[in-house]
């Protein structure tokens, strides 16, 4: 339970070689599968739409103000809507389909389409020595020579062409993705260049020249000697060092390390690769002309990459997971939100219903309509619940049995109420629950797995024994028919036996006890800290009982700790479904759409 923010967030498993991250929900729609991380211009998740039950992938782009100067890596809000326009200029096979374009103010989100595969880079791990075939090469080339010519032709650059940007799907399908450092050609076909990735820049990008149609051309032939020989040519740790290798040209040459290439496709690569523009291929479609001749057979390629990807996809069951297989929080998103409301509802109802008659006047219709209203105003903001609830049970202290004790009774439950609703209550909508749930349940230690479940642990502790003392105060007020002076004689005979206060204490603790170790964010954290929380509620009962009688015995327990215990091992069922909320966190760095 807990608060609703915008983003809440979970632990939750993910593929091998990934990290652990945060479960999110995205602009209220998107539930985050796996954060592959922050790039060059923003961070990429794989999401889970719960409205069109399909995976897409969405790049969170922090936004920028204008004139904020420290934010570097930002964008302003104009530019991400830019990114997202050329994006959608592009609606090719071979290229990432842009569905939507959303902005909250602080991260405009672009909305894509989820590629089920593999990037290149991911694949050349897999695959022995980090080499394509001839053939499987010539069938990614052709892809993304075509994806690149229809962003040419329709004035687009893409400036960061790299093997973590291309796709290939279980279809064996290649399409190019994150046009995120794309620029529209100006109107003599050039534009000012942006970063890119160190190692397939060519030299006019490095040094923040003017670029072209010739930027790209480098960039693919980079990636295409990569795939033939496993090795990036101008790997580097700096621009600088870069820059170096591209000025002194590969090394090896191409035929030592790949003996079998054609000297026509060596040739192209070179004159692509070349250091100055002016000299290199000036088309993307020229240099794919110059070399598909000289590799191999690229629907044999696809056809095996198709059953390499497969393989892969296969090896690792967590990514091909159907819709049917993800954990119920995020197929019902819906669900655990709905059975917290609907617990604090009927806490107030129950509340409410069992506090109005006491009012003068009132008739049992007024009374159930009463506690219905008050029952969905708590369903619509959990908060209110205890808030109406108190102010009922004050004023039926102030107002049934009037003696001179009626004011001050409910001026000091009036005061500690108030006090525990602005600090602890107001702002988290499972202490309704907790606090309400002893008074309705006739047990003290019912809050305490509630308060532990949703509540932070001082709140949560705080819960826990204002829920104790609810309940004695509405038990001893009930059957004292809410005469203030029969109240405070039965309350004073409780509230000096040092059992009572062990109790109260214990709820606390537990509570505590319960919050802290769920905070550590995982699912099995959620249910170690019920476990926790139910067993010290125990020993504390136990030690008011023997406290009070000298002794103990097991039908005390049963009677005061049962209930709570049912509660705690339901709670571990909710945690399951809902999974433990923890702190929002960023993703791991890696290169971003590595799905």
């Amino acid at each position: 339970m807990g608060s609703t923010n915008p983003t809440q967030s979970a632990v939750r498993p993910v593929r091998p070689g990934s990290h652990a991250i945060p479960e999110e929900t995205l602009l209220g729609r998107y539930r985050v599968l796996a954060r592959r991380g922050a790039g060059g211009f923003g961070t990429v998740c794989t999401c889970w739409d719960t409205r069109l039950q399909r995976r897409v992938a969405i790049k969170r782009i922090p936004l920028l103000a204008t004139e904020d100067a420290d934010g570097i890596s930002a964008s302003t809000a104009d530019e991400a809507l830019a990114e997202a326009r050329t994006a959608c200029l592009l609606a090719h096979p071979n290229i990432v389909t842009v569905y939507d374009f959303e902005t909250d103010g602080t991260y405009a989100y672009l909305v894509m389409e989820y590629v089920d595969g593999l990037n290149l880079a991911e694949l050349l791990a897999r695959v022995e020595d980090g080499v394509l075939t001839h053939d499987e090469c010539a069938h990614v080339l052709r892809s993304v020579a075509a994806a690149l010519t229809y962003a040419h032709e329709n004035g687009v650059l893409h400036l960061d062409i790299k093997p973590t940007n291309i796709m290939i799907d279980r279809q064996g399908t290649v399409k190019l993705a994150d046009f995120g450092m794309a620029t529209l050609a100006s109107a003599a076909g050039y534009g000012g260049a942006r970063g890119g990735t160190v190692g397939y820049m060519p030299p006019e990008q490095i040094q923040g020249l003017l670029v072209d149609e010739r930027t790209d051309v480098f960039s693919l032939a980079v990636v295409t000697w990569q795939a033939l020989t496993g090795r990036s040519p101008f790997a580097s740790a700096t621009p600088k060092g870069s820059l170096d290798a591209i000025i002194r040209g590969p090394k090896p040459p191409i035929s030592k390390l790949d003996p079998d290439l054609a000297p026509e496709a060596e040739a192209a690569l070179l004159h692509a690769l070349s250091p100055t523009a002016a000299e290199r291929t000036s088309s993307v479609r020229g240099f794919a002309r110059g070399i598909f001749p000289a590799l191999g057979d690229g629907a044999e390629g696809a056809k095996s990459l198709r059953e390499l990807v497969d393989q892969s996809e296969n090896d690792d069951p967590s990514v091909a997971a159907e819709p049917s297989d993800l954990p119920a929080h995020v197929r019902l998103p819906w669900l655990a939100p709905a059975l917290e409301r609907a617990a604090s509802a009927v806490c107030t109802f129950f509340a409410m219903y069992a506090t109005l008659p006491a009012l003068p006047g009132t008739t049992g219709a007024f009374s159930l309509i009463g506690a219905l209203v008050s029952a969905a105003a708590c369903a619509a903001w959990p908060p209110i619940g205890s808030a109406l609830a108190g102010v009922a049970l004050v004023v039926a202290f102030a107002t049934a049995n009037v003696t001179s004790m009626s004011f001050p009774l409910a001026l000091a439950v009036a005061v500690c109420l108030a006090t525990w609703w602005v600090t602890c209550g107001r702002t988290d909508h499972v202490s309704t629950a907790a606090v309400l749930a002893p008074a309705c349940l006739n047990s003290p230690a019912a809050g305490v797995a509630l308060a532990g479940y949703g509540m932070d642990p001082l709140p949560a502790a705080a819960t826990g024994a204002a829920g104790a003392l609810l309940s004695l105060l509405a038990s001893t007020a009930a059957s004292s028919g809410f005469s203030a002076q029969t109240t405070i004689a039965t309350l004073a005979i409780l509230l000096a036996s040092p059992a009572t206060w062990v109790i109260v204490a214990g709820c606390g603790i537990s509570a505590l006890i319960a919050s802290a170790v769920a905070m550590r964010g995982s699912v099995a954290s959620g249910i170690v800290g019920q476990v926790l929380g139910a067993t010290s509620i125990i020993l504390f009962w136990l030690l008011a009982g023997r406290m009070e009688s000298s002794g103990y015995w097991f039908g005390r327990i049963l009677d005061g700790c049962g209930l709570a215990v049912f509660l705690s091992l339901f709670l571990c069922v909710e945690t399951v479904l809902r999974g433990p909320l923890s702190g929002d966190q960023e993703g791991e760095d890696s290169d971003e759409l590595s799905q």
